[in-house]
């Protein structure tokens, strides 16, 4: 599938794309430098349409820019992490609810086609290209709302969770979260709105698990080495 947002055919637009795609499959770490001289050659662009694009992504949390209007990829901290996901678990189940008080059957179709172009992914271990796939399944179910403000919403909460796995999170067999996806379709599809705001919910439960269920505990010396003792 291609992108669910696609800013334009402009040229900012073209490097706003690329760069996004780029940040959520983690091809560009948290901390890389992005001079908009050297984004500029490459994209055959003026500074001041690289800068639009990096305005944009900073917008949405994925891009910092610094007082000499420096850009770099965001490095979120852990409690920023989870304020994003609770953020995230709230316009989920409002999206899925939507949607299964207002199903159309043609829904079914691009949200399935979707699912199998995450499953070949998988299959062939593409882990970065896996990823962005999933984080965009939930784009289309709010795009599918037709609600633009909810989807401007939710697609600024789910790129910041993607860079957050990124950072924080490690690889992973995508199998569950596939499984919950065909359920969550399954759910709204049979107009039961409660059990779709459940699977949404605990799945974007299990994938703040995976990014931030490792936080390192802290603790003096003693109190370190005491759990090693235990």
């Amino acid at each position: 599938m291609t992108d669910v947002l696609d800013p334009s055919a402009s040229k900012s637009g073209t490097a706003y794309t690329a760069l996004r795609d780029a940040i959520m499959e983690n091809a560009l770490k948290p901390g890389t430098k992005l001079p908009e001289d050297a984004l500029g050659k490459s994209f055959g662009v003026s500074r001041t349409l690289i800068r639009s694009a990096l305005q944009r992504l900073a917008s949405e949390g994925l891009v910092e820019v610094g007082r000499t209007k420096s850009a770099r990829v965001a490095e979120p901290s852990r409690e920023e992490a989870h304020e994003a996901f609770a953020v995230r678990r709230a316009l989920e189940r409002a999206v899925v609810a939507t949607l299964a008080r207002s199903w159309r059957d043609e829904f079914s179709a691009p949200l399935r086609a979707h699912i199998d172009a995450e499953r070949e992914a998988s299959a062939a271990g593409d882990h970065r290209r896996s990823v962005r796939l999933g984080a965009e399944f939930h784009l289309l179910l709010a795009q599918l709302t037709e609600n633009a403000l909810l989807l401007r919403y939710l697609s600024e909460v789910v790129s910041r969770c993607t860079l957050i796995l990124a950072v924080f999170g490690h690889s992973h067999p995508q199998t569950e979260g596939l499984i919950e996806h065909e359920q969550l379709v399954a759910a709204m599809s049979a107009g039961d709105a409660e059990r779709a705001a459940a699977i949404v919910d605990g799945h974007i439960e299990a994938v703040e698990e995976r990014a931030l269920g490792d936080e390192d505990p802290g603790g003096s010396l003693d109190e370190v080495l005491a759990r090693y003792r235990r």
